[in-house]
């Protein structure tokens, strides 16, 4: 386990005071119903931190259950779903009105939730009882409940909605459920420790890392004849897995414990994580094949690829800094200093601001990307603002929408 520090950080109000001018004159003009909220979970304040990103400043403080971890947004309705550790349920939040409105018993120890496509559900596994709670998110109450493996980690949805992939750290496998059918339609033996697991955007494959042994592996997942969210014909790669069984195809050598995974959003490469090499992998996802690894910072924990394919950002863990990786250039082109024990990232929905969570320091650091100005600022990166929020953050995620009316408007 990691080692929680309360540290800190203290910004001179010179500095403070020049970081909030920067930001009233350079922030981007809104609409009135426009919204955008970063949303932390706190682990030990059993809190959640909502940030709004239009001002970047704290918006509000919820209490929710006891030593939340994950959390998740709605790709179809204005909700958030928080994953509380410790008291085994779901806090679930209105975006609109930034409040708890609902709680949704799960079963031992969650640790992550995720959302399938069309809003509808969502899947939860329960570290502590070997299973996985499937919620119906209309109704805000379990759907059913699904044994895997033992000690499940994380269960991942795919983009087509059809297959929830689930890593048994405990068991070394991985459980695939039919999100159909609601039961658990194959079981596969991998590597030792599976933890992250991600998708590719045609839901035809499935990469697993393993920490244990410095892996990752790839699966081939079973699909139906038409797409379920375009109702289109499958592409050329489902077509090759159509009517054959969920199946390991490769495993790959990695660095030394691969944390977490991130894939482009085009599907093309994926980056590996080895927390204890200092390097990122880089997989090229159709042949199945690692083109090569490099040394990005101490205790690289997690990553995220922009939108465009072009920028993989790193947060080392161990070197309080992000790496800026160059996807075309295959090389890292900054490291931005932040605060103690980054950890978890996210961008703003136009991909200008980088939102690090600090662990160790209990605050998020925001960095702003700009074209660069050789006169006034020759980085393409700038130190924006540091804002708290509570003890030891775990996750973050962002939301954006248009408001609602007021009635008689």
């Amino acid at each position: 386990m990691r080692k929680i520090l309360l540290i800190a950080v203290v910004v001179p109000l010179v500095l403070a005071a020049g970081w909030y001018y920067f930001q009233e004159s350079s922030l981007p003009a809104y609409g009135p119903l426009y919204r955008e909220y970063a949303y932390i979970t706190n682990g030990k304040s059993n809190t959640v931190t909502v940030i709004d990103l239009r001002s970047f400043r704290p918006y509000r403080t919820l209490q929710v259950g006891t030593d939340p971890t994950g959390i998740a947004a709605n790709p179809k309705r204005n909700e958030i779903y928080v994953v509380n550790t410790g008291s085994s349920n779901i806090s679930v939040i209105d975006a609109e009105e930034n409040k708890v409105v609902a709680t949704i018993g799960v079963y031992g120890h969650p640790y992550f939730v995720d959302v399938a496509p069309d809003g509808h559900r969502a899947y939860v596994a329960n570290s502590g009882s070997d299973s996985v709670s499937v919620l119906d998110l209309d109704r805000r109450a379990i759907a059913a409940t699904l044994h895997v493996g033992r000690s499940p980690g994380l269960a991942r949805v795919s983009p087509d909605g059809a297959t929830v992939v689930v890593s048994n750290r405990n068991s070394n496998s991985v459980s695939i459920i039919d999100a159909d059918r609601l039961a658990v339609r194959a079981a596969i033996n991998i590597c030792i420790h599976p933890e992250d697991i991600a998708i590719l955007p045609d839901s035809s494959k499935a990469f697993i890392s393993c920490s244990g042994s410095g892996q990752v592996a790839t699966l081939a997942l079973k699909h139906a004849a038409l797409n379920r969210v375009s109702n289109q014909p499958v592409h050329d790669s489902q077509k090759e897995n159509e009517g054959e069984s969920d199946r390991l195809l490769a495993l790959l050598d990695v660095g030394k414990a691969p944390a977490s995974l991130a894939l482009k959003p085009d599907g093309g490469e994926l980056a590996a994580f080895n927390f204890d090499a200092g390097t990122v992998s880089m997989i090229e996802t159709t042949p199945n094949e690692v083109s090569g690894s490099y040394l990005v910072g101490n205790q690289p924990t997690r990553g995220l690829i922009s939108r465009d394919n072009s920028r993989l950002y790193i947060s080392n863990f161990g070197s309080n800094n992000v790496a800026v990786y160059d996807i075309d250039l295959g090389k890292i082109i900054a490291y931005l200093p932040v605060g103690t024990r980054p950890d978890g990232l996210a961008l703003s929905q136009n991909q200008n601001y980088l939102l690090v969570l600090d662990s160790g320091s209990g605050d998020v650091a925001v960095i702003q990307k700009r074209a660069p100005n050789k006169k006034l600022e020759p980085s393409e990166y700038s130190l924006l603002t540091i804002i708290p929020v509570g003890m030891q953050p775990n996750q973050i995620v962002v939301m954006s929408f248009r408001a609602r009316l007021p009635e008689g408007h």
